[in-house]
């Protein structure tokens, strides 16, 4: 490994920090080094504050700070060029007199897109951009997906059984996961913007989609209930999070509720995606029903999926989980009884 690949996985170290804080801005993290030495380092730790690369140089020491203008900073992002909620992070390097800097790759937003690393140019500043560029982006896949494709990032999540199925053939419930993947799952919604589940789903199971067991930002709540047949005292219009309702009756917000239209008879998934881009939700979490799970798969509309498997449970009869066609698959885990399938289209 060489020392610009060495300084770029400390860069992603410190960029992953910020998980579930960011959004919708990407992570990011910066590493400022002199003579094989860090002097500085730093992270995007909250969407609206100081970007990496101003975390990275204010936390160089004092007696360092004669060495700023002799480094190189390492950003695994390309340094924005535009003034947003905070000044452009271009202006910055240049003003500090930084000569050299190392891109882990580019920023897809158009308003940055090669213009930092122009800017750079521009006023004497060698780049070098690329470095770990993959590594790099996958980082911030919800983020590219975004901007690149349009439409949030989509993780499908289900529960099943050994023998493959979601639910029993009955209305009562049926409790396939243990309390530690429980947790898991609570975690993986404090990383998206949106969590998305149908009607019956909301109807029978009364969800409260937060992230209660674990510890950070719950997601927007999502269901499509299309006639509006869900009662009020459901858990989902308790007011505690914000809510948004798909229907195809009306459009209006009544305090932490948001009623979003849609129209009958076109295929909804891309309205459901197009709502969610309109709000600038980088990423959803569809966690049901099958039908719906079902529909995003058979769209094609789907980035990853997890797949929670209790190994011991067998009910024979059941309401089927969906299936996967044309899938990478990533990797399991095993946590007690249960297996946790990552699954990449």
């Amino acid at each position: 490994m060489d020392n610009h690949e060495l300084y770029m996985r400390r860069c992603l170290q410190l960029a992953l920090l910020g998980a579930g804080n960011t959004a919708p801005n990407p992570m990011v993290g910066a590493v400022l080094v002199h003579g094989g030495r860090i002097i500085g380092e730093g992270y995007h730790q909250k969407c609206g504050q100081a970007h990496a690369e101003v975390n990275c140089i204010n936390s160089v020491a004092e007696e360092d700070k004669h060495l700023v203008r002799k480094s190189t900073i390492y950003v695994s992002l390309e340094p924005c060029a535009h003034f947003g909620k905070t000044p452009p992070c271009a202006d910055l390097i240049i003003q500090q007199g930084i000569p050299k800097v190392v891109v882990g790759c580019r920023d897809p937003f158009e308003a940055v897109n090669g213009k930092g690393i122009e800017k750079l140019q521009n006023a004497g500043v060698e780049v070098i951009a690329g470095v770990l560029m993959q590594e790099c982006q996958n980082l911030n896949k919800r983020f590219f997906t975004f901007y690149t494709k349009h439409r949030p990032y989509v993780l499908l999540k289900w529960a099943q059984t050994a023998d493959g199925c979601m639910a029993g053939a009955g209305t009562e419930r049926l409790l396939i996961t243990n309390a530690i993947t429980n947790k898991l799952v609570h975690r993986w919604r404090t990383e998206e913007a949106a969590i998305l589940v149908g009607t019956n789903t909301a109807k029978l199971d009364n969800p409260a989609l937060d992230n209660r067991l674990w510890a950070g930002k719950s997601p927007v709540r999502l269901v499509l209930d299309m006639q509006l047949q869900l009662p009020p005292t459901l858990q989902l219009f308790d007011g505690r999070h914000q809510t948004i309702v798909l229907n195809a009756l009306k459009q209006e917000e009544a305090g932490n509720i948001t009623y979003h239209k849609l129209t009958e008879g076109i295929d909804l998934i891309p309205q459901i995606l197009d709502a969610c881009c309109q709000r600038r939700m980088l990423s959803i979490m569809v966690e049901g029903g099958a039908r719906l799970l079902q529909s995003f798969i058979d769209s094609g509309l789907w980035d990853e999926a997890r797949v929670i498997t209790n190994e011991a449970l067998y009910i024979g009869d059941g309401l089927p989980a969906p299936r996967l066609q044309q899938l990478t698959h990533r990797y399991s885990e095993k946590i007690l009884g249960d297996r946790v399938d990552y699954i990449e289209r």
